[in-house]
């Protein structure tokens, strides 16, 4: 019997280079990451529930639907610690944009919509492989994932979707040493909804931008690594390793330049 997956894909930071944020300064994210929610086909009629629960932490809350940015502290502590005992895979992509401003590679992610359709390739290969690691271990291997992207001003998503379509008809010119396993993702069927109509889009908020407050240094240059670590049963693993898998960096651990604190979180998310 074939497998069916579900992914809420949502992003925290921007694609902006104008001016990195510094401490006490304003300006824009030094990071930009794309993360997604996982679920089996059988969960996602959960997702609603899961998020009502979060929701009900805060009876006091005026808004009817979950921003990870509108909680405090201790909000978003009780969030995610609700979410990590959900059936809820985690995967996030992360681009230190100060890597790209020290680069050649410029000219070509300063047009709009490309670092985030590079980062969509990289999340998606990590997804789709997850998803027939899956389908291996719990049928016959066959199966198909459903993508809803949270909907974004200014992105064009019909020419994300030829970006991927070209990837998948084997028309780049250089060809990429991992590949997203099409046979679980077809680029015309992937939905782009708003946030305040799907709860799985609002879980994706809370795990992404959870995961992005221990790289995105705040306004006094400080990281907050523990919302990340309350979800660490979550994120996809390969070889019962996180790092290249639920959490990729763009460049690697070794050529990106972490303070002290984010190299901490990562090496201790990434014990066995």
């Amino acid at each position: 019997m074939s497998s069916e997956y579900v992914a809420y894909i949502d992003e925290a930071g921007d694609e902006g280079f104008g001016k990195l944020r510094n401490p006490g300064t304003t300006g824009q994210s030094k990071w930009l990451a794309l993360g997604a929610a996982i679920v089996s086909r059988e969960n996602d009629r959960f997702m609603p529930l899961w998020r009502d629960e979060v929701m009900g932490l805060y009876p006091n809350k005026r808004r009817r639907d979950l921003h990870f940015r509108f909680l405090n502290h201790s909000q978003k502590v009780a969030a995610c610690k609700v979410l990590a005992e959900k059936p809820i895979g985690l995967c996030v992509v992360a681009s230190n944009k100060k890597t790209i401003l020290d680069s050649n590679k410029m000219s070509v992610f300063k047009v709009k919509g490309h670092l985030y359709n590079y980062l969509v390739r990289f999340l998606l290969e990590r997804v789709t492989h997850a998803c027939a690691k899956a389908a291996n271990r719990d049928g016959n291997g066959q199966g198909r994932l459903s993508v809803t992207f949270s909907r974004r001003s200014g992105t064009d998503y019909q020419v994300m979707r030829e970006y991927l379509r070209l990837m998948r008809d084997g028309k780049e010119v250089m060809k990429p040493m991992r590949s997203i396993n099409w046979e679980f993702l077809d680029p015309d069927a992937i939905r782009v909804e708003n946030h305040s109509v799907r709860a799985g889009l609002q879980i994706a908020d809370v795990l992404t931008s959870a995961t992005s407050s221990a790289l995105e240094p705040d306004q006094y240059g400080s990281i907050e690594s523990r919302y990340a670590s309350i979800l660490r049963g979550n994120f996809i693993r390969h070889n019962r390793r996180i790092l290249n898998c639920g959490l990729t960096l763009i460049p690697p651990i070794n050529r990106n330049p972490l303070n002290d604190e984010q190299k901490e979180f990562i090496l201790a998310l990434n014990e066995k």
